[in-house]
């Protein structure tokens, strides 16, 4: 009866978890559409657009799908490092790097068609753990804060990218900073006509099921759950936290630029980055929507990417500014994060709970 309880427990925690992301994003929701009501002129087709223009054509739901693979890898990124409880920000860098990785391969050396894209894309991996795992042994070693190193490596991962490319892979009849034209062999291919989803969603959803038996069904995930969820445990229970801590950011900085490389070779035709892509930071919200589970990131991304896809449609059929998913990504974080948000609700379940099984035991 006791082990019941517990499991009891353990699934009210879970729906409700379930349920305050829900109400956190209907609320955030609900606050986006007053104010497109306030302040559009034409409020019904700012909302029609907003919420129903990503799936009115082919082409506009395409582009939900193609933005919904950067923003997989970078929640997958984020969700294995978070699980650990380490903030490793530089899996933004390790993004741009990964996207730069895949670059020099496919422009550099000649393969035969598929093996050429596979081989790029696991040098972007590469590229992308040597800088995720800076921040993990300088946190390891000397106790580094691995936000602020993270996020300053970004900076540096940026400024050598930019090195690379302007000095050693541009184009110099391209007429803009970029290298030169990836080879098909590289590339992946495009799978929907007139749209621009391309071959690496199936990599996407690969590296999601493989990411989840990583973290549920081996070793070593088992280390880096329990390592974030208490470390003094961990530690007392034999596992060897640096160790864990190490391998939880070469795993995420291993996916984020997977995810810099499926990018660069399935949506361009040369490496043209200036600036960071913006999808690391983006894993943040999208783990935090996914519980740093890796089973919900494909919806939080996909929920992401409808949303951004519904703004640029409505910026460009209406008054309303595509800003307005800032705004709805600021309220669901601020909710989700906010420990004491529903908490009363969470206490009258578990209370709730108590006093069924307790009849039911009588």
């Amino acid at each position: 009866m006791k082990n019941k309880q517990s499991y009891s427990s353990k699934t009210i925690e879970n729906r409700f978890e379930i349920f305050r992301v829900i109400v956190a994003i209907g609320i955030s929701l609900l606050v986006a559409l007053l104010l497109i009501m306030f302040v559009s002129k034409q409020p019904l087709n700012a909302l029609k657009w907003f919420l129903a223009g990503p799936i009115l054509t082919m082409r506009n739901f395409g582009n939900v799908l193609e933005l919904c693979i950067p923003l997989t890898f970078g929640g997958l990124s984020m969700a294995v490092m978070l699980q650990c409880s380490q903030f490793n920000m530089a899996a933004e860098g390790s993004f741009f790097l990964g996207g730069l990785g895949a670059a020099i391969i496919a422009v550099g050396v000649k393969m035969p068609s598929g093996i050429h894209a596979i081989v790029a894309i696991l040098a972007g991996a590469l590229f992308g753990v040597v800088l995720c795992i800076i921040p993990a042994i300088l946190k390891v070693k000397w106790k580094a804060n691995e936000v602020v190193s993270s996020l300053m490596l970004n900076y540096i991962a940026l400024f050598f990218g930019s090195y690379i490319l302007q000095y050693m892979l541009m184009d110099p009849d391209a007429g803009y900073i970029a290298s030169h034209t990836f080879p098909n062999s590289a590339r992946l291919a495009v799978i929907i006509p007139r749209t621009g989803v391309h071959m690496g969603i199936f990599i996407a959803i690969i590296m999601v099921i493989l990411t989840y038996l990583f973290l549920y069904r081996t070793k070593w995930g088992y280390a880096i759950r329990i390592t974030g969820q208490n470390e003094n445990f961990a530690k007392y229970s034999g596992i060897g936290v640096g160790s864990t801590i190490i391998l939880s950011q070469v795993v995420g900085g291993a996916l984020a630029g997977m995810g810099g490389a499926t990018q660069v070779l399935g949506m361009y035709t040369r490496f043209s980055w200036v600036s960071l892509p913006g999808y690391g930071f983006d894993g943040i919200i999208i783990s935090i929507l996914a519980k740093n589970n890796p089973k919900f990131v494909p919806l939080a991304a996909f929920f992401l990417a409808y949303l951004r896809v519904g703004a640029d449609i409505m910026s460009r059929r209406s008054d309303v500014a595509p800003e307005v998913v800032s705004i709805i990504q600021a309220i669901i974080v601020v909710l989700i994060a906010g420990k004491m948000f529903l908490d009363t609700y969470k206490h009258k379940m578990i209370v709730k709970n108590s006093q069924r099984q307790v009849k039911e035991e009588a």
